[in-house]
Formats: structure tokens, sequence, C-alpha cells
């Protein structure tokens, strides 16, 4: 039998109590087995402690997870973060750099919601801070006093643009999906091409133009019980074939 591809999952730093630990939500580990029909592996956020080139030649894929943090504003504007923003600079210097080399060496990449934004602040795009005090856009976090299947429900369409991947997975021109982030794209960066928008023209998906592989950010979670919406499994199955096509390559 052949082995399962692995995926390479970010993970996070958190203070408990006195020591600060690594940690990767279940929802995105679980997607990986359930979804993408994977094995997931995940990625201290160590930053240069890492050797990240020995790392990715050990993977198949590389899933970069969302994240109550936001990516520290110096890394796209030189501007201070806003005070209320959490951060988590090692995250910063583990995601960033280590997704522009997984592009450069052609394997299978998935962003979502923080990893959305650090996919574009990695080739140079910038954030809206508060998208919610931007003109002209909607407020697109989730309500934070309701339950959580109530804040992971669906909260607005997205218009799915022709000829991409997403259209090419057969998703139809327009989805209904959930909300929870208060950040977003400002400027798109160089290479990347637009695959979603919201109603208030928001991007909400791109593609990696030119990557050898798989390389898709949605800002939305589709690994939110992913095997109860067809949409959001297309996307992990889409994600997790081309993460065998590599691991058959390598073998």
């Amino acid at each position: 039998m052949a082995r399962l591809p692995l995926i390479g999952v970010t993970a996070c730093t958190r203070q408990i109590g006195l020591h600060p630990y690594h940690i990767a939500g279940d929802k995105y580990v679980r997607a990986v087995v359930v979804g993408a029909a994977c094995q997931p592996l995940v990625i201290p956020a160590l930053g240069e402690l890492l050797d990240q080139d020995t790392l990715l030649d050990s993977l198949d894929g590389l899933l970069c997870t969302g994240s109550p943090s936001n990516i520290e504003a110096h890394h796209y504007s030189g501007t201070a973060s806003d005070p209320d923003s959490h951060s988590d600079p090692a995250r910063d210097s583990t995601t960033l750099p280590l997704i522009r080399k997984a592009i450069s060496a052609g394997i299978p990449l998935l962003g979502i919601c923080r990893g959305f934004q650090e996919i574009n602040v990695a080739f140079g795009g910038t954030l809206h801070q508060k998208v919610h005090e931007v003109a002209g856009m909607l407020d697109h976090r989730e309500p934070a006093e309701q339950p959580v299947e109530v804040q992971y429900a669906p909260r607005h369409a997205l218009q799915v643009q022709p000829g991409g991947i997403l259209a090419g997975l057969g998703l139809p021109a327009q989805i209904d999906v959930n909300s929870i982030h208060g950040q977003g794209v400002a400027r798109l960066a160089p290479g990347l091409r637009v695959e979603a928008l919201a109603p208030d023209g928001l991007v909400e998906a791109f593609s990696v133009e030119g990557a050898q592989s798989f390389a898709l950010g949605v800002q939305w979670h589709p690994e939110w019980q992913v095997r109860s919406n067809p949409n959001y499994l297309a996307i992990f199955q889409a994600f997790g074939e081309a993460c065998r096509k590599r691991a058959g390559q390598r073998e």
C-alpha cells in the first residue's frame, strides 16, 4: 500500500500558564485526514531555528491555517499594527519564508484565513487591518457572542470567477461561505489570480499564477465540518489529490 501523503500544518504560539506552546486547531488537522485523506504533521513556529529546506523535502503539501492572531503590519506596510491586534511574530517568521520556499519547490499549498493573508503578504501584497472600518466594505467578523455553530454558518455569497481553480473544481458561479475575519486583502500581490469575490468586492480567494502545483488561498473556513459541505470538500479533495501526485513523484 502506498504511504499517505504528508501535509505540514502550520502552528501558532500560545502561552498556557507559565509556558509557551505550539498549537494547531483540531479542525485543520482533522480536515487533512477526513477531507484530503492525507497525514498531518504540525510544524512548530520556530522561525529561523527550523531547517525549512529539509522540512519541505519531507512534505507532500503545506496547509497554512487560520488563527486568532494577525500578521504584524511591518511585514506589508511599515506602519504599526493596531494596538488591539493579537500578533504572533514567531509564526510570521516561520510561515512567510516557508510559503515562498514551498511555491518555489512546487509543493501543493492551501492557505486558510490567516494563511490566505500570509500568502498575499509573502508575495508583496498588503492588508486592511480592519475591513469593517473601510468605506463600502461589509463587517466580515463572526458574531462573537453566538455558539460556534452560528459563527461558522454561511454568512454571505461569493462570486466564483470563471477560468480558475475553483471553477475548475466544479464550484458554481455563486457559493455561500462562512465569514470569520477582521482583516482582509487591501492590495493583491503580483502573481496572484483572483478566484472569488465577496459582495463588497473583497478578494476572498486567489491562486498563485505559474505555480507548479495546486496553490490556493481562501479567506473563509472550508475546513469547518468539511465533509458536510460539497464545495468545501471539493477544495480539500483537490488539495489532497495534488499532494498524492507529489508523493508519487517523490517515491
